[in-house]
C-alpha cells in the first residue's frame, strides 16, 4: 500500500521545527523537544507550503514507540490491554519486569513504562503548541490555517486524552513556554483532571468546526468526524450522553462523511481494511518509496507468537499482549469477532498422528503448542511477512494502527442513547454490529453495549479504561473482576498509573504523586 505522507522522513528531519525550546539548565525533560529540523521562522511567514510541515511534524511524533517514548506503540499496549482483563503479559515469565508489574497491579512510580509514556506524549504535545505557536505566521488562506490548526488541536485533544486516562491531571503545557516562563510552575505542577478534559474539549471543539468532511482531505489526516467521534469519546468519560449522542448521531447520519462497517471483521487489520470505509482515524504507517521505516516501532513484532526457540520454526515476534481465558470466553458462539481477534495455537497431535499445526491467513504455519512460548496471540497486531508489504524490517513492520473506527462510532452512539432513554437508536445501533458478527439481536441495554464494546473492540487499548469508567458508572465490577484472575485491584488507587518518579524528581517535588503510589 502507498503511505501517505510519503513525502516525509520519519525522523528528527521531519519533526515539527528548528525552533525548538531555549531550556535553560534545570528546565523538565517533558518541555524539552529535540532540534526539529531547519524549518526556519522566516521561511513559514513566506512559503505557504511550510505550515504544513509543522503539521506533519505532530503526526509523525505518533511513530514513537520500541523502549523509549512512546505514544501508540508496545509501552501502551502494556498500558491498555495487557494492564486490562483481555490480556496478560506473555512472552517467558522472567521477561520485562516492568510490564509484569502493570500486568499484576504492583508497579511503583519507578516503573519505565510509565516514564516512557509520559515522554512519549509531552513529545507529541511539545510539537502541537510549537506548530500552533507559528502556523498563524503562515501567509496561506486564513481558511487553509484554520484546517491546520484544526489537525494540530486534534492530536493535541488526542495525547492529552490518553494522559488524563492515565494519569489523572497532569501538567497542562497551553503553548510554547517564553523563555522567562520555562520554570514557571504552572509548566510544572498538575492541573486537575476537570481542567485538563475541559482543555481537551475546547481542542477537539476547535477541530470539529475547521476540519473538512472525509474525501476533502489527504487520507490520513484528521477529519471532521475524526474530531466529532473523539470528542463524543470524551464526553462519554464525562457522562455527557446527550452531547455524545449527537456528536456521533452527525456520523451515524452519514453527515460527516462516508462511514460503514466494513464487511469482514478479521479484514480490518489488515493491509486490505486500512483507510477502509470504517476507518475514521488511523496512525499511517505504510511503507513508501524509500522504505525509511516509517511506522510504530514494535507496535506488530512484540505481540508477535514467540517460539523461544523450539519447534524448528522462526518466531513473529517477542510473545507480549496474550488474550486471556476470560476474554475467550466473553465471546457467545459463533461470533467471527473471536477468530478475526485472537491466534489460537493448536495443541499437539496425539500419539502416531500428523498435527497440521495453526495456519494463519498468510499461510504461515506454527507447528503446535510444545513450539511456542505462549498459547494465544493478538491477530489484529498480525502484520504478514509475504503477503503484505514490508521493507524486510521487522521493527518497523507497517501497520496501520486503527485509532477510531465507525464500530466503535456505533457503540458510543448506542451506548449514549441508552443511557438518555432513546432505546429505538440504542438497539438499531447494536443490532449493526451483532449483525457484522453473525450474531441475532439482543435488547440493547448498558450492559450489553457494555459486554459488546469488550468484544467488539477486544485488544484494541480500550477496554482498561472502559473498566475505569464504567466502575464509576456502576460500582462494584472491577474488583472482582481482577479478582477472578488472581490480581488484586484497589479501588481509588489502581484506577490511574503513578506519576513517573523522574518526573518528579525533574520537578523538584512540585509534580504531586498519585493517591497509593
Amino acid at each position: 500500500m502507498k503511505p501517505h505522507f510519503s513525502a516525509l522522513p520519519r525522523r528528527a528531519g521531519t519533526a515539527a521545527l528548528a525552533l525548538s525550546l531555549a531550556l535553560v539548565s534545570g528546565c523538565k525533560d517533558y518541555l524539552d523537544v529535540p532540534p526539529q529540523g531547519q524549518l526556519s521562522e522566516d521561511a513559514i511567514r513566506t512559503d505557504p507550503t511550510a505550515a504544513q510541515k509543522l503539521v506533519d511534524g505532530v503526526y509523525n511524533a505518533m511513530y514513537l514507540g520500541g523502549f523509549g517514548p512512546d505514544i501508540n506503540g508496545l509501552q501502551f499496549v502494556i498500558l491498555t490491554d495487557i494492564a486490562s482483563d483481555d490480556a496478560d503479559k506473555g512472552s517467558t515469565p522472567n521477561d520485562y519486569g516492568d510490564a509484569l508489574t502493570i500486568d499484576n497491579f504492583t508497579l511503583t512510580p519507578t516503573n519505565g513504562t510509565v516514564n516512557n509514556a509520559w515522554n512519549g506524549y509531552y513529545a507529541g504535545i511539545s510539537r502541537a503548541n510549537q506548530a500552533l505557536d507559528k502556523i498563524p505566521l503562515s501567509p496561506a488562506a486564513d481558511a487553509v490555517k484554520n484546517n491546520l490548526l484544526g489537525q494540530v488541536r486534534f492530536l493535541r485533544g488526542y495525547f492529552y486524552f490518553n494522559l488524563v486516562r492515565l494519569f489523572g491531571g497532569v501538567p497542562k503545557l497551553d503553548r510554547v513556554p517564553a523563555a522567562a516562563e520555562i520554570n514557571n510552575p504552572q509548566f510544572q505542577q498538575r492541573a486537575t483532571a476537570a481542567d485538563i478534559y475541559a482543555f481537551i474539549i475546547a481542542d477537539l471543539q476547535f477541530a470539529v468546526d475547521n476540519l473538512p468532511l472525509k474525501g476533502a482531505t489527504e487520507t490520513g489526516r484528521a477529519t471532521k468526524a475524526a474530531a466529532q467521534g473523539m470528542l463524543a469519546k470524551v464526553y462519554l468519560y464525562q457522562k455527557n450522553y446527550q452531547k455524545a449522542f449527537d456528536l456521533t448521531n452527525e456520523i451515524v447520519q452519514g453527515r460527516s462523511g462516508a462511514y460503514a462497517l466494513y464487511p469482514t471483521y478479521a479484514d480490518i487489520w489488515r493491509t486490505v481494511g486500512a483507510n477502509s470505509s470504517e476507518s475514521v482515524f488511523e496512525v499511517q504507517a505504510g511503507i513508501n518509496a524509500s522504505c525509511d521505516n516509517s511506522a510504530v516501532q514494535l507496535y506488530t513484532v512484540s505481540q508477535g507468537p514467540r517460539s523461544g526457540g523450539r519447534g524448528g520454526w522462526a518466531d513473529l515476534g517477542f510473545g507480549f499482549n496474550n488474550p486471556t481465558t476470560d476474554l475467550v470466553n466473553a465471546y457467545e458462539p459463533n461470533d467471527v469477532r473471536k477468530a478475526g481477534s485472537i491466534i489460537f495455537i493448536q495443541p499437539t497431535a496425539p500419539a502416531g498422528q500428523r498435527s497440521t499445526g495453526t495456519v494463519l491467513w498468510d499461510g504461515f504455519r506454527i507447528p503446535s503448542k510444545d513450539s511456542v512460548e505462549n498459547f494465544r496471540y493478538s491477530y489484529k497486531a498480525y502484520h504478514s511477512r509475504t503477503k503484505e508489504a514490508n521493507c524486510g524490517n521487522n521493527d518497523y513492520l507497517p501497520k496501520n494502527i486503527r485509532i477510531l473506527r465507525y464500530g466503535e462510532i456505533l457503540l458510543i452512539h448506542a451506548e449514549a442513547a441508552a443511557q438518555i432513554g432513546n432505546t429505538a437508536a440504542a438497539q438499531t445501533d447494536l443490532n449493526a454490529v451483532r449483525a457484522r458478527a453473525g450474531l441475532a439481536t439482543k435488547p440493547a441495554t448498558v450492559p450489553n453495549i457494555w459486554q459488546e464494546r469488550r468484544v467488539e473492540l477486544a485488544l484494541e487499548h480500550d477496554r482498561f479504561f472502559d473498566l475505569v469508567r464504567q466502575e464509576s458508572v456502576t460500582a462494584g465490577r472491577i474488583v472482582p473482576i481482577f479478582a477472578a484472575q488472581g490480581k488484586t485491584f484497589v479501588k481509588g488507587k489502581h484506577e490511574i498509573f503513578p506519576i513517573p518518579q523522574a518526573q518528579i524528581d525533574l520537578s523538584g517535588g512540585l509534580l504531586t504523586q498519585n493517591p497509593g503510589y
